[in-house]
């Protein structure tokens, strides 16, 4: 007879072998590309407005907006285990990943923030083996190892000149704290995505927000049609959109798996940030993007087709 662990495992293992799903596939590709977009809205979005008041501006609309979606499907709200899964969510994934994210990128051209954040698929790895939800396979390991080494190549990292190193910490903070944000969704109980951005918005705006006065930040109202555009943008398709269709992923997938979307978007983000921000990237383009698409094959897409976990509706 097995025990109540042991069946845990079984499980674990056989979600952690599976393959993605068309829809899951589908929102994993709208995830890439709206977080692709995102580091260079927030330079934008930061050349006006100070990093964490920027932030909780765009959180605390997205919150309201989630919220009124939640009431029309009569969501119901989380409680017990859920609830504090929920607001751990928030902490990890809204407020300390996007406020450590938003003081970098204050500092840092997008084309080097963006490949510290491929690090996370490396992270992500990890800390499930730590949390114990996957088991360790030399897929992961080696697919995040050489994912991390095309964006260095695509970008040239190298090169990057004498970028301060407590901003180059910030980055890296935040992509720890975006790295446990996805254990958290898999460790606690199942809310709908949409109750659970929406809890986890109102958290991150309260932490913003006491950070923005702790810090001493001008609370500037934009006059700029771009920053106006880029706090739109990053309101409705990089909150919202992105954060549903994230734990959407995250929970008909891998933790791993769903990880090497960090891996991915930083295509979206060099190339944007090159042609609207007119960044400098390396001549390596090609290498780089082709050890990038190498990278989540092996550690996220190959390996043998198994029986999966019951979907979540995306």
């Amino acid at each position: 007879m097995t025990t109540t662990s042991e069946h845990i495992s079984a499980s674990a293992t056989t979600v952690e072998s599976a393959r993605p799903d068309a829809i899951t596939l589908a929102c994993f590709a709208g995830v890439v590309l709206i977080a692709g977009i995102n580091p260079v809205a927030v330079r934008f979005s930061n050349q006006e407005l100070a990093p964490f008041w920027g932030a909780g501006i765009r959180f605390a609309v997205a919150a309201v907006l989630l919220f009124a979606i939640a009431a029309v499907k009569r969501l119901h709200f989380p409680r017990g285990r859920a609830l504090v899964g929920t607001v751990l969510y928030g902490l990890f994934g809204g407020l300390g990943a996007y406020a450590f994210l938003y003081l970098g990128l204050a500092h840092l051209k997008a084309s080097l923030a963006a490949p510290i954040m491929a690090s996370v698929p490396l992270i992500t790895f990890f800390l499930a083996l730590a949390h114990r939800i996957e088991r360790f396979h030399w897929r992961g390991l080696a697919g995040g190892v050489v994912s991390l080494a095309g964006i260095a190549v695509l970008s040239g990292v190298g090169r990057a000149g004498h970028a301060p190193i407590k901003y180059l910490l910030c980055v890296v903070a935040a992509a720890v704290c975006a790295s446990e944000a996805g254990i958290v969704v898999k460790k606690f109980p199942p809310v709908h995505p949409i109750m659970m951005n929406a809890l986890a918005m109102v958290v991150a705006t309260a932490g913003l927000m006491i950070l923005t006065f702790v810090v001493g930040e001008h609370h500037a109202i934009p006059h700029h049609a771009k920053t106006w555009w880029s706090l739109g943008f990053l309101t409705i398709f990089g909150s919202v959109v992105l954060f549903v269709l994230f734990v959407n992923v995250v929970t008909r997938w891998t933790v791993t798996g769903a990880s090497y979307q960090f891996v991915l978007f930083p295509l979206v983000a060099v190339l944007l940030a090159s042609w609207i921000a007119h960044e400098h990237i390396s001549a390596s383009l090609a290498a780089g993007a082709a050890l990038v698409l190498a990278g989540v094959y092996v550690g996220a897409l190959s390996g043998r087709r198994t029986r999966t976990a019951p979907s979540a509706p995306c």
